[in-house]
């Protein structure tokens, strides 16, 4: 790593994605060894996953063949869950497809296609999902001055950070349409999300007609916050962001910034009880007629109830981007 002074999005490009960056190294457990996603809780989200997968099926007639493309893929958990999930007569027409930049794991399912970027614009049909991509995007990030200018902050390997240069052309347009940061007031926050939003576009336009959809920590113009949400990650507890490449570098996503004509933007708790996720418990006469299926359905309804939970995972956004003049509705009850 370089101690020299660089932009936080140049900076945390190297950490999490350069050479032995947290994302490229193939050692050790990966990203679920250091923070627990939506896909590492339950096996119920892979399952609302396929049934989301269904829907898209029947909206764009069953084709012979069904992509189903997950971009940071992780180790593959997310593919292999709902893989196992869908019913046969889908599955035997899906073909998976895993967008990672780390190595492909060994024992991942031959049928899963790996990638190091995404596929060709426009050359597939299907579902392409994003669960916590984004948020792993890096950017920069600006803080105004004592005068209340926009300044990219500079940061060195070791976490140390100054204010560099004012924020100027596209990135000055981005943040006064997106997350504008009031004059005068010194040391506010922001993340400059453009490279998202032409990450995001990148990702839709891969699909020829399908729906593309994201799920990540997330934010609104109208809920900005004011020191923005810069942080890291390492062993399942959250630490000061220092891009050495040994903890992630995160920050929520600006959807409605990332968001096309004709998005749809809920929380993961709606969209979740739209697929079937149910945190209610099972009822006490199921523990008399069948213990065993009430402590399996009462262990569901906890792992349902954590995904959905408005404090915490639920409270995630999700992004749905139709293509192609289907999958529209599709969370429609």
């Amino acid at each position: 790593m370089t101690h020299d002074w660089c932009g936080w999005r140049d900076a945390a490009e190297r950490a999490l994605y350069g050479p032995g960056g947290f994302y490229t190294s193939g050692d050790g457990p990966g990203p679920a060894g250091h923070f627990r996603t939506s896909v590492h809780v339950s096996s119920r989200y892979a399952e609302a996953l396929a049934a989301l997968l269904c829907r898209v099926d029947v909206s764009l007639g069953r084709p012979a063949e069904l992509a189903l493309i997950d971009v940071g893929a992780g180790r593959g958990e997310l593919l292999t869950g709902v893989l196992a999930a869908l019913p046969e007569p889908v599955r035997a027409r899906v073909r998976p497809y895993a967008v990672e930049r780390a190595p492909r794991p060994a024992g991942l399912d031959d049928r899963v296609t790996w990638l190091p970027e995404l596929p060709a614009p426009g050359s597939l049909t299907g579902l392409l999902f994003a669960n916590e991509w984004l948020d792993n995007v890096p950017v920069d990030v600006a803080e105004t001055d004592g005068d209340g200018v926009p300044r990219y902050v500079l940061v060195r390997a070791d976490g140390t950070e100054r204010l560099g240069d004012p924020v100027t052309g596209a990135d000055a347009a981005w943040l006064a349409r997106w997350w504008p940061l009031p004059g005068g007031d010194p040391g506010l926050r922001a993340e400059i999300g453009r490279p998202r939003d032409t990450a995001w576009s990148r990702a839709v336009g891969t699909l020829r007609a399908g729906l593309a959809a994201t799920a990540d920590y997330a934010h609104t113009r109208d809920t900005r916050p004011p020191f923005g949400t810069l942080t890291g990650f390492r062993e399942g507890r959250e630490v000061r962001p220092v891009p050495d490449g040994t903890c992630d570098i995160t920050a929520h996503v600006a959807l409605d910034a990332c968001a096309g004509p004709g998005a749809e933007h809920v929380t993961q708790r709606q969209a979740l009880h739209a697929l079937g996720v149910d945190g209610s418990r099972p009822p006490l006469s199921l523990a008399s007629s069948d213990p065993a299926a009430y402590v399996r359905a009462l262990g569901s309804a906890g792992a349902a109830a954590e995904l959905t939970d408005p404090a915490g995972l639920g409270s995630f956004g999700w992004l749905l981007q139709p293509v192609g003049g289907s999958c529209t509705g599709l969370l429609t009850p």
